[in-house]
């Protein structure tokens, strides 16, 4: 290997990718929230699934920020960590004032999850082919939870329920659903997350990812596989680096088995990046962990 391919891979190893700041906080504030609602609802036997994802029959999915499920009943919860204040128009758009002296319209918040809500009621109902013991009772949930967010007057024909993070801890505490529904739970269970993809420096990517690009005997492991996979990478950043011909590894978790892979120089992840139109590829020198979700059951799949 030449003295140049060695030096461009060492400085792609050290290359760093600092956080996105808005997005990096709206993800601590959703983990607080779900870590704060498993806390709340143990008691009462609610459980929590998070970023769950669904198919949408106009293409695509769709995902649900959290899905809260006890007894015969399903929470389905947006979150939003706004600062500042906001307005509801008579349309239902949701209108964003920040503290920077911007505004930012997010359009139908509360129909965008109630229409959520509906597709995943519809998805366990056909899987069940609309078993009427299994009727769901389901409430739409806009979870405002900055601390400090100025509330205007919530209009009465909302296709939501709007509450702030100790409101929405309140009903987890006093409501209690009943004894758990395994059906609903099989129904829960069936679907994926989105995988994530960090770099060196705090930069977290979610997608879907296609393809591992580390050979085609892990691809066909990759495809086969029925659970998730982590897979934790193990650069070697120092100058002296440059002499190693095997500077990064990768181990990957799954089902119980580990696997080790040598990385060799320019191989490249591939992954469809949320808010992205087109699918790219991420060079594995730049990352540090992976996360692939499980794949999602045959009736949780677009059609």
């Amino acid at each position: 290997m030449s003295w140049k391919v060695r030096w461009k891979w060492w400085r792609s190893r050290c290359l760093k990718h600092p956080p996105d700041d808005i997005h990096r906080a709206g993800d601590l504030a959703e983990m607080r929230l779900c870590k704060l609602s498993r806390a709340a609802g143990r008691e009462n036997g609610w459980q929590i699934y998070e970023s769950v994802r669904i198919p949408d029959p106009d293409g695509g999915r769709r995902e649900i920020d959290m899905v809260v499920i006890g007894g015969n009943t399903m929470l389905v919860v947006e979150q939003k960590q706004w600062a500042g204040s906001f307005v509801i128009t008579k349309e239902h758009q949701f209108v964003q004032h920040r503290k920077n002296g911007t505004q930012h319209n997010h359009d139908g918040v509360a129909d965008r999850i109630a229409r959520k809500a509906k597709l995943l009621n519809a998805l366990h109902n056909k899987r069940l082919d609309n078993s009427p013991e299994d009727e769901l009772s389901v409430r739409v949930i806009v979870a405002m939870t900055h601390q400090r967010l100025e509330w205007p007057k919530i209009p009465k024909d909302l296709a939501a329920e709007m509450v702030d993070e100790s409101g929405f801890i309140k009903i987890l505490e006093t409501t209690n659903p009943g004894e758990a529904n395994p059906n609903l739970v099989e129904t829960l269970e069936g679907f994926n997350t989105w995988d994530e993809v960090h770099l060196n420096g705090g930069l977290m990517l979610k997608g879907d990812v296609f393809g591992l690009g580390l050979g085609n005997q892990l691809k066909a492991w990759f495809s086969d596989r029925q659970g998730q996979v982590e897979v934790e990478v193990n650069h070697l950043r120092s100058p002296l680096s440059l002499f190693s011909n095997n500077p990064s590894e990768a181990t990957l978790k799954t089902s119980g088995k580990n696997i080790v892979a040598k990385i060799p120089y320019a191989m490249e992840l591939e992954m469809h990046v949320v808010g992205e139109k087109q699918p790219r590829k991420v060079p594995w020198s730049n990352i540090t962990r992976v996360f692939v979700s499980k794949p999602p059951a045959q009736w949780a799949k677009n059609n």
